[in-house]
């Protein structure tokens, strides 16, 4: 058998790949590349000199903000789906529940669609859980490398975030409000699609805090749809409030509940001012306040806008402990590695 004349073909592929770097360490491409190098490490201000980035927090807010947006914009997952969804659903509630009136059977009707406008418009929330997930493990990476901070994540997805939650609550808001017959006055419409719009913001927010936690989709929106039904279960709709068991269940869940304070408000807005007819059309009409306080369990004492402001209070917080179960990834999370780690190898070492 003749032996090829190319010497490469004699060769190993250490051989060859020995050379070739031997070759490289004596080129003037190393000389340059190594010089270009030291030069880059030798600027003040830099990254790599300072290990992060010496953007200021407004400029990073501002930049995240900007950035979510264009994203949220550009993904039809994120809100576009979601709002078509809501339209033809608000378009079933109000073509079902159309000029619902004031009949005696029409007190029924009003608080069934209260119910279901507040809640399971607000639990179809949890559909963007996979886009949310994804803008965070960018955020969590760039917050690791120093690029850019939690907080100011944080704020950059609420305040991108908001006009598409506030044109998803209007629109459904007016379709089902309008359809239906609610209330008549501006106010009240207002007030409507504000505690809608403070629902939504809600569950987003609970939604945050979630995939701080549990980033996998399917166990993020499977908790998260577990603890909306049972915030649904002690919200006042499915049993009186008097009657729900008090340890726990009453004191102190259901004042957890932002479904409990949404559907309140959204009572008191619609059904007080209102006259209903009798069961018995020679009896008196039934005034709204005494089917708010003795049917709904309302607390006519308390104002509809202090509702409001306990949802708003509660986006505040889950945004909150979004922040600090991140910040507590961030610290206690490699702890915990580390300590697993050094474990496992005492275990190791005293086996052998």
């Amino acid at each position: 058998m003749s032996q090829s004349d190319d010497p490469l073909d004699n060769m190993t592929t250490t051989e060859v790949t020995q050379i070739l770097v031997e070759f490289y360490n004596h080129s003037r491409y190393y000389y340059t590349t190594r010089s270009r190098v030291d030069e880059v490490s030798r600027l003040k201000g830099s990254v790599m000199d300072f290990g992060g980035s010496q953007a200021s927090f407004l400029v990073q807010a501002s930049t995240l903000t900007k950035r979510s947006f264009v994203n949220m914009t550009r993904d039809i997952g994120y809100y576009w789906l979601r709002l078509a969804s809501y339209i033809v659903v608000s378009v079933c509630i109000g073509t079902i529940f159309v000029n619902v009136g004031t009949k005696f059977t029409s007190i029924r009707a009003r608080s069934a669609s209260a119910f279901f406008i507040m809640t399971f418009l607000t639990f179809m929330s949890i559909g963007g859980f996979p886009s949310f997930a994804e803008d965070l493990k960018v955020s969590i990476k760039s917050d690791s490398t120093g690029t850019t901070e939690v907080s100011a994540f944080v704020i950059g997805n609420t305040l991108s975030s908001a006009p598409f939650l506030m044109l998803i609550a209007s629109v459904s808001g007016t379709i089902s409000y309008f359809i239906v017959g609610l209330h008549p006055g501006f106010s009240h419409y207002l007030f409507f699609n504000l505690c809608l719009y403070a629902s939504v913001c809600v569950v987003e927010s609970m939604m945050m805090a979630i995939a701080s936690v549990l980033p996998n989709f399917l166990m993020g929106v499977m908790i998260g749809a577990g603890i909306q039904g049972i915030f649904l279960l002690v919200s006042g709709y499915f049993r009186r409030i008097d009657d729900i068991p008090k340890p726990v269940w009453r004191y102190p869940m259901t004042y957890i509940s932002f479904h409990y304070w949404d559907l309140q408000g959204a009572y008191l807005n619609d059904m007080r001012g209102l006259t209903f007819d009798n069961l018995n059309p020679e009896l008196p009409k039934i005034p709204g306040e005494y089917v708010l306080e003795n049917t709904l369990m309302v607390d006519l004492h308390r104002s509809k806008w202090w509702d409001l402001t306990v949802l708003l209070a509660m986006v505040v917080v889950y945004r909150i402990l979004f922040f600090v179960m991140i910040k507590l990834s961030e610290d206690v999370a490699p702890w915990i590695r580390g300590y697993i780690a050094r474990k496992r190898l005492t275990r190791a070492s005293t086996v052998f």
